[in-house]
């Protein structure tokens, strides 16, 4: 009877010889008659414990104490299925807690990389202050959700202790659930999104970025919002789910692109060769040495029409910083064209061009 018996269809319980199967039902039913134990069918939970231990005592304790239906077993299974669920949850979040401080701070790789950018924008506070959000933000998912689960498991078993058929509940939760995420479908949308996005480090705490309907310098981000302020000062709030692109100016490196248009007839070499001298003089000097890392480019003629001819002068710099440079450039060279006697001319942009 007890040769083979298998659990859900996936776990068999195996009993080798005579000897154990009269064990596992001395252990594990009621001290009846011989003929009345062989009706008996030992439970899943006292079965599980004699095949683990091999111990006809343990799986007797288990059947007394946790496979009766005495107020005192209901106790001692509700006191053991919280302990455990406590104890089960507690060490979830140890272990989250320990993940997210390693990701607060940072492998080696991104503390190297991190304390480069800090030199070209000084913001160290900045840089941590955005690794730490970010791991803080993902430990509190992680273990809203561990606790979810774990304390709802304990709660499904506590209510199938009392004897409360739980397929009415668990069909009726289903619904709720299904009606409850139907309508707040963009609520979850957003946390979803600003899940992936930490998880991506697309962009943090003081990066400049572009969202299509705002742009401005992130000062916070949360799993359903980022507010960000732009350079009027107008600070905005903008869903994680409604953002569709997002372009960032502030990772690993940015461009100045510069077009200066001159007059028609203007000498174009001697145009050149004044962008060239000025911006790689601006270049070699502190503090934009730091700022511009790699040595600027006269790209050359960049559009033309009957009024004037647009020249292209392009540097590559230090993340956030290409519009201070760009102002400065600006600066020097049209100081560069009055010594020289160039005029800088009017011209309506091409939006043909490229």
């Amino acid at each position: 009877m007890f040769a083979r018996h298998t659990l859900t269809g996936l776990l068999p319980f195996q009993v080798s010889s005579k000897e154990e199967r009269a064990a596992l039902v001395r252990a594990c039913t009621d001290n009846l008659t011989a003929a009345n134990q062989q009706t008996q069918t030992p439970s899943t939970g006292c079965r599980w414990t004699f095949q683990i231990t091999h111990n006809e005592h343990v799986a007797r304790w288990y059947h007394q104490w946790l496979d009766g239906t005495s107020p005192i077993t209901w106790t001692i299974k509700l006191i053991l299925t919280i302990a455990i669920a406590l104890i089960l949850r507690r060490l979830t979040h140890k272990l989250i807690t320990k993940i997210t401080v390693r990701m607060a701070e940072g492998t080696m790789s991104e503390r190297l990389r991190e304390r480069t950018r800090t030199i070209f924008d000084g913001s160290p506070v900045l840089v941590s202050e955005r690794r730490r959000q970010r791991a803080e933000t993902m430990g509190s998912v992680l273990r809203s959700i561990s606790s979810m689960i774990i304390l709802g498991a304990a709660a499904l078993t506590v209510l199938g202790y009392f004897g409360l058929d739980l397929t009415p509940f668990l069909a009726s939760a289903s619904i709720i659930g299904v009606a409850v995420a139907f309508g707040a479908q963009n609520l979850v949308k957003d946390f979803l999104t600003g899940m992936f996005m930490l998880l991506e480090d697309q962009y943090g705490v003081g990066d400049v970025i572009d969202v299509g309907g705002a742009k401005g310098t992130v000062e916070a981000v949360t799993l359903r919002t980022t507010r960000l302020r732009d350079v009027n000062g107008v600070v905005w709030y903008v869903p994680n789910g409604e953002i569709k692109r997002v372009g960032n100016e502030s990772q690993n490196w940015a461009r100045v692109v510069l077009d200066v248009p001159v007059e028609y007839d203007v000498d174009l070499d001697k145009v050149r060769t004044i962008l060239t001298e000025t911006a790689s003089a601006l270049a070699a000097e502190p503090p934009w040495d730091e700022i511009i890392l790699e040595d600027p480019t006269v790209w050359g003629v960049q559009a033309l029409s009957g009024e004037a001819i647009v020249v292209r002068v392009v540097c590559k710099t230090a993340p956030g910083k290409q519009a201070d440079t760009a102002r400065e450039l600006r600066e020097r060279v049209k100081k560069a064209f009055d010594s020289a006697g160039v005029a800088v001319a009017t011209f309506k942009e091409d939006t043909s061009a490229a």
